[in-house]
């Protein structure tokens, strides 16, 4: 199977990173058509159109993701729409309805991304409950389970500790049966064994191979647990370049620019994340300052570089299990482009030349058993 590509969309402005170098980036509905339209064109996917009602950063604005999906819908014919939704901020049963008809709109390519909370203060602001850090994913899971129930029975029954269901009956049914994808992300071990009992897709923040490896093993073996496969996705920030050299001017240039007061705001905030986890492995938990400019860990991937460098460091991301690579830019006006025509067909060329020769291995195995 060939590796994928999807891309954030950019929903809130200076919503990536935090640098106060000047950024070709919109947020506008508009730019975000465009952005579609480029990434259809030149071989992603998917879009990840992310969740914010108050901001974790200094972000002027912020657009909701599940109308943004929608409108998307009827303005696209390829990308897979993965809109992320708060399961503390949303009731699953009107979700599971909204969704449905994100996919009916447009011909079966809605996706979920639940997002289990991590910023307290959005929902002290919004006047709703905090809950700990287990008890936050035990919610997203009967989230998950509630949404499957409501897709896939014609009377769907839950009884469940956060929500309940009492003969539902919802039509229509989705398009795609039994229903969207359903992605989730987090670091810690509640999180991981809740994507092995239901999740389809587990994303994961940038990282090392070695660290990617290890969370793509054990994720695994919980699914193997529970009779299931999952798919896994790792965030990567991109900066293409001529040369090395270029690329790695251009990275330490976002960083000698960070705005500092934002990068320590939004440490403290991810402090309920990765410290609050049991063993104090969540999100966030061994970020430096640096990791975090980019809010999720996006420059540890590794996606910086030449466009051969960066289609090599794909492949390897390969290699380890990564199904999916989520693309974030500083210039989304023409790095999106710009990834798609230079980087995309080099990783199916270099997938091709892996396969004739994996093949042609299989090959001259089977002619020495005769």
């Amino acid at each position: 199977m060939s590796i994928t590509f999807g891309y954030w969309a950019p929903l809130e402005h200076n919503g990536l990173v935090a640098t106060k170098l000047p950024s070709r980036t919109s947020c506008s509905f508009d730019a975000n058509v465009r952005y579609a339209a480029i990434a259809e064109q030149y071989g992603f996917e998917h879009v990840l159109l992310p969740t914010r009602f108050v901001a974790s950063s200094d972000s002027e604005e912020q657009w909701e993701s599940l109308t943004i999906a929608a409108a998307l819908a009827v303005k696209t014919s390829k990308l897979e729409l993965i809109t992320a939704v708060a399961s503390g901020l949303w009731p699953p049963a009107i979700v599971a309805k909204m969704l449905t008809t994100i996919d009916h709109l447009s011909g079966g390519r809605a996706a979920i991304n639940v997002v289990s909370g991590w910023l307290k203060d959005e929902y002290i602001a919004l006047g709703e409950h905090w809950l700990d850090h287990e008890e936050r994913y035990r919610r997203s899971e009967e989230f998950i389970r509630v949404l499957r129930a409501l897709w896939t029975e014609d009377s769907a029954q839950f009884a469940g500790d956060f929500y309940r269901l009492r003969g539902a009956a919802y039509s229509p049914k989705p398009v795609q049966s039994p229903g969207p994808t359903v992605y989730q992300g987090g670091n810690s071990k509640s999180a991981k064994q809740m994507a092995g009992r239901v999740s389809d897709f587990y994303f994961m923040n940038g990282n090392t191979l070695e660290q990617l490896k290890k969370q793509i093993d054990e994720v695994s073996a919980y699914a193997a647990d529970n009779g299931r496969k999952v798919k896994f996705g790792v965030n990567a920030f991109v900066i293409v370049r001529d040369t090395e050299e270029e690329a790695q001017q251009f990275l330490r240039d976002i960083i000698e620019n960070a705005d500092r007061a934002v990068v320590e705001q939004f440490r403290e905030q991810v402090k309920q994340a990765g410290r609050a986890a049991e063993g104090g492995e969540g999100m966030w938990s061994q970020s430096t300052f640096e990791d975090l400019i980019q809010f999720n860990d996006g420059f540890k991937t590794g996606l910086i570089g030449t466009a051969e460098q960066v289609a090599d460091r794909i492949i390897e991301l390969k290699r380890i299990g990564i199904d999916m690579v989520l693309t974030g830019y500083l210039h989304f006006d023409e790095e999106l482009e710009q990834f798609g025509r230079t980087v995309i067909p080099l990783v199916r060329a270099k997938e091709a030349a892996l396969a004739a020769q994996n093949n042609g291995a299989a090959v001259s195995a089977a002619s020495a058993t005769i």
